[in-house]
C-alpha cells in the first residue's frame, strides 16, 4: 500500500534542496508555521519586535503564543522580503523564496498561500530548520502530535494542532518546484516580493496578552 505521507516527505525534500536548508516540515500556512516556531522558542512574556507593516497573522501568532507584540516604525507602506522576529530565531519570509536562501541557526516560515507568491499552492506554508530536535517535533506538533503513521498504532507524547499540509496540495507543491530550476538542472533565483500592508500599530487589539491560563487580556 502506498503511504499517503512520503508524497509530503518527497515536497519537503525538494525544498530543502532548493533553499539548501537541512530540513524542512510543510504545514498548511505561514501563519501557522510562525506560531508553532514561537511556541518552541518559548516567548511567553517576552516582547517580540516585529515591523508595523506586516500581514496581521504575525502579531496574532506572537499573542496566541504568549508574547508581547513591539511594533518598529518603517519607511512607507510596504515590506519587503524575509524579516527577523526578534529577539527570536524565527523570520517571516512569506515574500522571499529563493534558491539557497536558508540561513543557518534560523526557524525561516515560508509561505504558499495566495495569487502573489513564487509557489502558488492556493493555501500552504513551510518551517526550515537546521535543528534536528526542533524538527522532529514540529512534524508531531503541526499533525495533532501524531507519527506519520496509523493513530492506531502510535505513541503520543506532544500535545499538536491540525496543521499537516495536505497529502494532495503536497503532491502539486512538488510539480511546482520544477518550474525553479532552468533546463540544464540549475537553481532559478527569485526576487524579494513588495507588498503593502496597513499600519498595525494603530490597532489596540494587538496590545492584549494571553495570561497563564490562556485568557487574553487587554
Amino acid at each position: 500500500m502506498t503511504n499517503a505521507h512520503q508524497v509530503t516527505r518527497d515536497f519537503e525534500q525538494a525544498i530543502c534542496d532548493y533553499t539548501s536548508s537541512p530540513y524542512c516540515v510543510a504545514l498548511d500556512s505561514c501563519s501557522n508555521a510562525i506560531f508553532l516556531s514561537l511556541i518552541y522558542e518559548q516567548i511567553r512574556g517576552k516582547e517580540i519586535s516585529i515591523p508595523c507593516r506586516t500581514y496581521m497573522s504575525v502579531p496574532c501568532a506572537i499573542i496566541q503564543a504568549g508574547g508581547l507584540v513591539r511594533f518598529q516604525e518603517v519607511s512607507g507602506e510596504t515590506l519587503t522580503g524575509a524579516y527577523q522576529l526578534r529577539p527570536t530565531s524565527v523570520f517571516d519570509s512569506a515574500l522571499r523564496f529563493t534558491a539557497d536562501m536558508y540561513i543557518p541557526g534560523s526557524l525561516m516560515c515560508l509561505s504558499f498561500t495566495g495569487p502573489h507568491k513564487h509557489l502558488k499552492l492556493g493555501k500552504g506554508g513551510a518551517i526550515l530548520t537546521d535543528d534536528a530536535d526542533a524538527y522532529a517535533w514540529f512534524k508531531k506538533a503541526r499533525f495533532s502530535g501524531r507519527s506519520e503513521c496509523s493513530y492506531h498504532e502510535d505513541n503520543f507524547t506532544v500535545l499538536g494542532w491540525n496543521m499537516y499540509l495536505l497529502p494532495e496540495l503536497s503532491s502539486r507543491g512538488l510539480l511546482l518546484m520544477q518550474e525553479f530550476y532552468d533546463r540544464q538542472g540549475r537553481k532559478k533565483h527569485n526576487k524579494d516580493l513588495t507588498l503593502s500592508y496597513p499600519d498595525l500599530s494603530k490597532f489596540s487589539i494587538y496590545k492584549t496578552q494571553v495570561d497563564a491560563s490562556g485568557i487574553i487580556e487587554q
